[in-house]
């Protein structure tokens, strides 16, 4: 993707950071290298706590560009997290120059295409099978690039996912390269030059897992007001996008909290019933944060259902 210079997140993180030691900590995290086909060469690594819940629930957790898994787990909530509730976390890092994600090739946009998103898919199912996890309680995260590939992954496997919490990503399917090239910078869509409807995004996911007619996952977007890497309209834009797939309007949100889940921040909510007391889709718009929004570990639990 060539934008190495995408540092932010690693700023972003810091506040985490010392919340989140983890000196002394029993379990480690650890490189799995058998986790079955790996098309793109993408590193998987796990984090399994000492205390493992019964059926864990799954995390991944996918990294900001610049970034790698060690990083990520470092300076992220979810290690220290799964410890207090028994679930497993994997880091997936990235194969190419720069550790940003391939978030523009039709490998990677495709169900099964033997891009960056195949090789996460496969990690989750070995996670699934190896430790007996809880296929119903599968989540996906991430920052930045991160955000952009928990888009993909969502469009691209949403049989695998319960729900998603995309920090300052794109819409999946909005980095895509006219050459088909892997992991390239589209510009149009990063300076928020793309505006596209609701019809539009939903067909683009669904092209992504052509002929898929099952559960998708609840999603979450924060992004900042002043996100001068990836311009805010990739807010609207994204929540267009999943709006659209659960057949919501993106201008009428069911409800708004103000100064929530912090002060400046305002979240808007689709598709509260009985059995999605949060929604099925929640925007986030935080005013004056830059790039990226820094992870909230308590809310993306309580989003999570964990």
């Amino acid at each position: 993707m060539h934008f190495t210079y995408i540092v932010a997140p690693i700023f972003a993180l810091l506040g985490a950071v010392s919340g989140n030691s983890l000196a002394g900590r029993a379990a480690q995290l650890t490189q799995v290298s058998n986790f079955g086909d790996n098309p793109s060469g993408t590193a998987m690594y796990i984090y399994v706590p000492t205390k493992l819940a019964a059926n864990p629930p799954i995390i991944v957790a996918i990294h900001y560009c610049s970034g790698t898994a060690q990083a990520y787990y470092q300076g992220s909530p979810y290690a220290k997290l799964a410890d207090q509730k028994g679930f497993i976390v994997i880091y997936p890092s990235s194969p190419h120059s720069g550790t940003c994600w391939d978030v523009s090739s039709q490998k990677s946009l495709k169900h099964n295409g033997g891009g960056d998103s195949n090789a996460i898919a496969n990690m989750v199912t070995y996670t699934l099978k190896k430790y007996n996890a809880d296929p119903k309680r599968v989540f996906v995260t991430g920052s930045s690039s991160g955000a952009m590939m928990t888009n993909v992954m969502s469009a691209t496997y949403p049989e695998l996912f319960a729900a998603a919490t995309a920090y300052s990503g794109v819409p999946a399917g909005c980095f895509v390269s006219s050459s088909g090239a892997v992991d390239a910078w589209n510009s149009t869509c990063a300076q928020g030059n793309v505006d596209q409807s609701a019809a539009y995004w939903t067909s683009v996911v669904k092209n992504m897992h052509p002929g898929y007619s099952g559960a998708r996952p609840r999603f979450q977007i924060y992004h900042g007001s002043v996100d001068t890497t990836l311009r805010p309209n990739n807010y609207r834009e994204s929540v267009k996008e999943w709006t659209g797939v659960f057949g919501f309007d993106a201008n009428k949100p069911q409800s708004v909290k103000n100064n929530f889940p912090s002060n400046g921040y305002t979240t808007n909510i689709w598709g509260v019933d009985s059995a999605n007391p949060l929604g099925k889709v929640q925007g986030i718009f935080a005013q004056n944060v830059g790039h990226s929004v820094p992870m909230n570990g308590a809310q993306d639990m309580a989003w999570f259902g964990l």
